[in-house]
């Protein structure tokens, strides 16, 4: 019999993985311009590196409800790291060998995806199976080491880049695909629980999409990754664009300060989870967020839009994992098939928030800021979602 000590080998290596998901989403992009240099790749090409690892990984988002089930959790969540690490080694190898640099780094970028889009369906729900205290708080605990896992791999690889030179980038590289290895090793040993008890049967992919909590649930996961997106992906070129800044400044000033300040909100309602309603927390973030959103689009002086920009980091926080917790809550029948649905909205979201603020930024004339305020419709739905769940809880 596994004790609650036990398990909470199994929460840690958890938040590992979220560290090794931050690793293989925020790791290469730091590359781009040196692989237009050393391959000549031109530019657009390798901007769609992005596209494409996000691609991967709601694809197998998708097929996941098929197969992880019936594979079993230990063996994928060792598969998903292995792949991770394979992508991160075939990184510095395949660019080398085959006859188009561009092939093979999509091909690294492919294999990561694959293990990246693994962990985002098999994580949450490992954690949610273990026995704790406050599902919730472990909950908000682990979506705060992604936030960590990013400002960490920024923060370590542009140390490492300035010591030794970014021309090194392979052995730092290599260096990152430890860490999912390692974890690999772990999540052969620790003791993993099923969603389900003993006997009973997650609800089928038929049976989630009639119910109306799960569409009010996914459309508040789609909003949770566009709200966050929304911002996270423009902040950089606000800060420059804004502040006149160069591109280095510009990513610390925007991205890394939105990351600490998610990850900060996060831990926070990890600590004190238990004191706080979710509910309030998700409707305050939410109204938190909206104000943010006006802030940067409306406010005319740079640093104020900037600090806004800060600020929404802060308020969507606890939107994703928020999220899971209330699923799994209102639906604990929902089994893989609603994580992995759920995870799928996440990362729908998480391309759809910038690309519909790229877009409405473009028709008004590059204006930025103008996308921004379009954005604004995804907190505005996520709000309306935390009230609509309520309203059902209340009726059953």
């Amino acid at each position: 019999m596994n004790t609650k000590n036990e398990y909470n080998k199994t929460i840690r290596s958890c938040f590992v993985a979220y560290i090794v998901q931050a690793i293989v989403n925020n790791f290469v992009p730091l590359l781009f311009l040196t692989f237009q240099r050393t391959y000549d790749i031109p530019l657009s090409q390798i901007t769609m590196l992005i596209t494409f690892n996000f691609g991967v990984q709601l694809l197998v988002d998708l097929l996941s409800v098929s197969f992880v089930d019936r594979l079993g959790y230990r063996f994928c969540m060792v598969l998903a790291h292995i792949l991770s690490a394979a992508g991160l080694i075939f990184l510095t190898v395949l660019p080398e060998i085959l006859p188009s640099a561009f092939a093979g780094i999509l091909i690294a970028v492919m294999i990561y995806a694959i293990g990246g889009g693994l962990l985002e369906v098999l994580v949450s729900p490992v954690v949610e199976s273990c026995p704790s205290d406050n599902k919730e708080k472990a909950m908000s605990m682990l979506h705060s080491f992604y936030c960590w896992g990013h400002v960490g791999v920024v923060l370590i690889s542009t140390v490492f880049f300035s010591a030794f030179g970014i021309t090194n980038w392979k052995i730092l590289a290599v260096l990152w695909a430890i860490v999912p290895l390692v974890n690999a090793a772990a999540f052969t040993k620790v003791p993993l629980r099923s969603l389900m008890e003993e006997g009973e049967t997650g609800l089928s992919l038929k049976e989630l999409l009639t119910m109306k909590t799960f569409w009010i649930l996914l459309v508040m996961m789609i909003c949770a990754g566009a709200s966050e997106q929304g911002v996270s992906q423009w902040a950089s070129t606000l800060a420059e664009k804004g502040l006149g800044i160069t591109k280095t400044a510009g990513d610390l000033a925007g991205p890394m300060a939105f990351a600490v300040l998610m990850g900060t909100s996060r831990a926070f309602y990890g600590k004190y989870g238990d004191r706080i309603s979710l509910d309030c927390f998700m409707v305050l973030s939410s109204l938190l967020c909206i104000a943010s959103y006006l802030g940067i689009s409306l406010l005319g002086m740079p640093q104020l839009s900037l600090v806004c920009c800060a600020l929404c980091g802060l308020s969507v926080g606890i939107m994703w994992p928020g999220t899971f917790s209330k699923a799994a809550a209102a639906l604990p029948k929902g089994g893989t098939a609603m994580f992995a649905l759920l995870a799928l909205g996440g990362d729908v979201g998480c391309s759809g928030g910038p690309t519909l603020v790229g877009f409405v930024s473009e028709l008004a004339g590059d204006n930025l800021k103008k996308g921004i305020l379009a954005g604004v419709i995804f907190p505005v739905l996520l709000l309306l979602g935390v009230v609509l769940c309520r309203r059902e809880k209340e009726a059953a």
